[in-house]
């Protein structure tokens, strides 16, 4: 597995393709328009839906000024961060348009995955985790199922297969899950302020 040469794509705003404990992602530099743009292109996304972006702590999301997470959302991310979660959390000004398809909010994924977060660790920038298909396709469990013009991305870290359930998109702030994925039980039990039994 290549991270180091992954890492310098993706500082050099090139694309990655990285596995992730839910699906294969596409990665760029999640601040970088152009690179985000690619992204767009690359998997023919429609501008209007946003991409979330990738961290190695959701506490680096928060230190380096992306976002602004309220007492709940934090506690929330202790809680289920790293995992295959995706959490809205209000952005901030280094996060481009682009990205959130101008939205207030932006995704958030911490994933539990060792070759994703050390290509985020080795990049030392959040990227785009969005799944590496072609848009309307389905995801892709491993690199043999990814779309020829996904693949001509800068380089493939082929970390084998991957569970293939996408993760959970919810909004803490108003108590919403947008999409259910891995895990939605327990994320629903936590917003309804009640554990699931053992």
């Amino acid at each position: 597995m290549d991270l180091e040469r992954a890492a310098q794509a993706i500082r050099d705003g090139g694309l990655v393709v990285y596995p992730t404990e839910t699906v294969y992602g596409l990665g760029a530099d999640a601040l970088e328009s152009g690179a985000v743009e690619d992204v767009f292109e690359r998997k023919g996304r429609d501008r209007s839906k946003p991409i979330s972006l990738a961290v190695p702590r959701f506490e680096t999301a928060l230190e380096a000024g992306y976002i602004r997470a309220s007492d709940r959302e934090r506690a929330f991310a202790e809680e289920f961060l790293p995992g295959p979660v995706t959490l809205l959390c209000e952005r901030l000004e280094p996060v481009p348009d682009v990205l959130t398809a101008g939205r207030d909010q932006v995704g958030i994924r911490v994933p539990d995955c060792e070759p994703a977060l050390e290509l985020l660790e080795r990049a030392d920038r959040p990227i785009t985790a969005t799944s590496a298909n072609e848009s309307g396709e389905p995801s892709a469990r491993r690199v043999d199922e990814i779309a020829d013009r996904v693949l001509e991305a800068s380089v493939v870290v082929d970390g084998g297969e991957t569970p293939g359930t996408e993760s959970t998109v919810v909004d803490v702030s108003s108590e919403t899950i947008h999409r259910r994925g891995a895990g939605a039980d327990a994320i629903e039990a936590w917003l309804e302020g009640r554990q699931l039994s053992e």
